[in-house]
């Protein structure tokens, strides 16, 4: 079996750091570089050093080289970052893994104009319990099409610096389309003051920030005397860590495309 060489982006950040754990650990797929912005304190370390587990590989601050080094670049840095790091596999002709959330349109467009030169996995969440729960959600929306209100509830730590996390905004999105709704004119991010009855064509979104919250999403189905709730909770960042590993197992080799964790899953 051949092994795919990653490139990890963001190596000494949360996720980077699990990232590099998990794929320490998981047979096909070894660690082709890791790299970090220049001036981080990890630079010129070794990328499993953290963790305990020296690996060999040295944290680097030239992207361009770790790119080229790998197979995939895995991403779960910031849009500006991860939109460069994009610009650079595609010019390397790399496959790319994208963790990130808080992409506007442009971003999104970006990606996806570079999808049709190398392979790309885009995907609001990458845990494959969550993309199951998105699956729930489809028919769950088609079944409480009249008379439920839909609420999406979701938590992060302190350190998250978008809102609502793209996750929560996907869950949106799936309900909103099964229910026939464009989610840009229906979904209400925020309550105060005095707001008037609740309008049964919206979909409402809450945000709560605070500790190490690693992610909560619920979406709520509130009718008239029951409540139906689909939940999901991270009580860590492994998953996201595996699910990437199995969407560069997936999309490495692959011509152009753009893909997600629901293609990866056959859940189309």
């Amino acid at each position: 079996m051949s092994v795919i060489r990653l490139a990890i982006a963001g190596a000494a950040g949360r996720m980077g750091r699990m990232l590099i754990e998990a794929a320490l650990k998981e047979e096909g797929v070894a660690i082709g570089a890791a790299f970090d912005r220049p001036g981080s304190p990890c630079i010129g370390r070794d990328a499993g050093e953290l963790l305990g587990l020296p690996c060999g590989v040295t944290i680097v601050d030239d992207a361009r080289a770790a790119i080229a080094a790998a197979d995939c670049v895995i991403d779960f840095t910031r849009p500006e970052g991860t939109l460069a790091h994009l610009a650079l596999a595609r010019e390397l002709g790399k496959a790319m893994v994208i963790g990130t959330t808080g992409f506007d349109a442009a971003g999104k467009a970006a990606i996806a104009e570079a999808a049709k030169e190398i392979p790309v996995v885009f995907a609001p969440n990458m845990a494959v319990g969550v993309n199951a729960v998105f699956k729930l959600l489809e028919v769950a929306a088609r079944i409480l099409n009249e008379g439920y209100d839909v609420e999406v509830i979701e938590a992060h730590h302190r350190f998250k610096v978008d809102a609502p996390s793209g996750t929560a905004l996907r869950m949106g999105e799936v309900v909103a389309r099964e229910l026939g709704r464009d989610l840009e004119t229906c979904a209400i991010y925020g309550r105060e003051g005095v707001t008037g009855e609740r309008k049964p064509e919206t979909i409402g979104f809450s945000t709560i920030r605070g500790g190490d919250i690693v992610g909560d999403h619920t979406v709520l189905f509130a009718g008239i005397g029951e409540r139906i709730e689909i939940t999901h909770k991270s009580g860590s960042r492994m998953p996201y860590a595996l699910g990437s590993l199995r969407a560069a197992r997936f999309v490495a080799g692959r011509g152009p495309g753009l893909f997600d964790m629901q293609d990866i899953l056959g859940l189309r």
